[in-house]
C-alpha cells in the first residue's frame, strides 16, 4: 500500500516550508539576494541544511519562490490602488504612491526585487511580474483613453513604459530614505504627465 501523508504531516511540512521562506525573505530584506544561501537560510531558520533541500532543490529554486511571494504582495497592493473608487487620474496617482511608499518602507528588498543582478530563474520571474504590473496599468490607461480623460495613446505601450520608469526612477532614491516624500510626489506627478493628465490633489 502506498504511503499517504496524514493531514497533520502535511500541515507540519507546509508550516516548515513557510518558515523557511520567511527566513529566506528576512535575509533578502537585509542583504539582497546576494545574502541568500542555503546555509544562511538553514541558520536563520534554526534547522539543518539537509532540511532546506527537502523543500528546495537549489538556491535558484528558493530565490525564485522568495521573489514570487514578495512580488505578489507588492502587485496586490498596486492592484488595490488601481481598483479604488477614484477617477482614472486618482487611481494612477494612488498606485504610483503605493509603489514608491512600499519601496521606501523596505529599500533593500525593493532593490532586490527591481534591479539586483540575480540568477536567470529569478530574472525570468522578474520579467513575468513586470508584465503583470503593466497589465494592471494598461487597463486603467485604456479606460482613461476611452473616456477621453487621457490623451490618445497605445495603452499597452504606455503601461510598459510607465512601469519601467517607475522602477528605474527609484533605484537612486532608495539609497537615501530621507528623500521618500519628495520622490513619491515627483513620481506620482511624472506618471500622470506621462499618460497625458496633470493631477492636482
Amino acid at each position: 500500500m502506498a504511503y499517504r501523508e496524514t493531514p497533520m504531516v502535511k500541515q507540519r511540512k507546509l508550516a516548515q516550508k513557510s518558515g523557511l521562506l520567511r527566513a529566506a525573505e528576512s535575509l533578502v530584506r537585509e542583504g539582497g539576494f546576494a545574502a541568500l544561501t542555503i546555509q544562511a537560510v538553514a541558520s536563520e531558520a534554526g534547522i539543518g541544511v539537509g532540511t532546506v533541500y527537502r523543500y528546495f532543490n537549489n538556491k535558484d529554486e528558493l530565490s525564485t519562490e522568495v521573489f514570487r511571494r514578495a512580488t505578489i504582495r507588492e502587485l496586490e497592493a498596486v492592484k488595490l490602488a488601481l481598483s479604488a473608487e477614484l477617477s482614472v487620474a486618482g487611481r494612477l496617482a494612488a498606485a504610483a504612491e503605493v509603489f514608491a511608499q512600499r519601496a521606501f518602507a523596505a529599500p533593500k528588498l525593493a532593490w532586490a526585487l527591481i534591479a539586483e543582478p540575480v540568477d536567470p530563474a529569478v530574472d525570468l520571474a522578474r520579467l513575468e511580474y513586470r508584465k503583470a504590473y503593466s497589465a494592471l496599468f494598461e487597463a486603467v490607461i485604456a479606460e482613461g483613453v476611452e473616456s477621453g480623460v487621457l490623451v490618445s495613446q497605445t495603452p499597452s505601450l504606455s503601461a510598459a513604459a510607465l512601469v519601467g520608469a517607475m522602477a528605474e526612477s527609484l533605484l537612486g532614491p532608495l539609497d537615501h530614505p530621507s528623500s521618500d516624500s519628495l520622490t513619491t510626489v515627483a513620481l506620482r506627478e511624472f506618471c500622470l504627465r506621462a499618460v497625458g493628465v496633470l493631477y492636482k490633489p
